[in-house]
């Protein structure tokens, strides 16, 4: 069957965002003790909500936590946002998706707000009939729930027509939650053995591979 509704991710699917994310972090810590030199050792975080992957550095307490998450917005909102490239070739493959007459939908773990000010920047933001993006609250934040808001806000309820794009884990194991399809996507931030993994429908090693797929689907 034809996936007519297609729901891609942002970071590391759309564009390439290491500099801004990973200096945000960098600058985040350093307000609650911890000093990085490293930025590629904050890789990792780049794609889980923020909140995990603050969680998943020893020693940081909830209020840390919550401390971080607040000096990394700031930092994000006024120099993060826009230290980021977007990948070569991706403005072909969404005009030739929606030339297809399919329909993209964006399911990110950012904040929906920054998300769509990136998407402007970027002038990609009307390939896309909507944005669904983690709420600020963290409310919602985890990939399963965005992907079903989004799939709630935009009426959608055949599943088979619906396919999620995105280069981690927690892309193909939201979609999984969700009972839709997914493609892993090779030139972003998770490995070949993470989206197997993760359950993986398929892979595409760039994004050639990934438009064949996508007007074959």
């Amino acid at each position: 069957m034809i996936k007519r509704y297609l729901l891609f991710d942002l970071d590391g699917t759309l564009t390439n965002p290491k500099e801004g994310i990973t200096k945000s972090l960098q600058y985040a810590l350093h307000h609650v003790g911890i000093e990085v030199e490293d930025l590629d050792s904050l890789e990792k975080h780049i794609g889980p909500p923020l909140i995990d992957g603050l969680r998943d550095i020893q020693g940081l307490k909830e209020e840390e936590i919550k401390e971080a998450t607040r000096w990394y917005r700031e930092y994000f909102k006024e120099k993060g946002i826009f230290l980021n490239v977007k990948y070569e070739g991706i403005d072909d493959l969404l005009d030739t998706l929606v030339k297809a007459g399919r329909t993209l939908i964006l399911a990110t773990s950012k904040p929906e707000e920054f998300a769509r000010e990136i998407l402007v920047h970027f002038n990609l933001d009307h390939y896309f009939t909507d944005i669904c993006g983690a709420a600020m609250d963290d409310t919602r934040r985890k990939k399963g729930d965005i992907i079903a808001y989004a799939l709630k806000k935009n009426g959608i309820n055949d599943k088979e027509q619906v396919v999620m794009i995105g280069d981690r884990l927690h892309d193909i194991k939201g979609a999984r939650e969700n009972g839709i399809s997914s493609i892993g996507v090779l030139y972003g931030f998770g490995s070949k053995e993470e989206l197997t993994e993760a359950g993986a429908g398929s892979l595409a090693k760039d994004l050639e591979e990934l438009k064949d797929i996508l007007l074959k689907e």
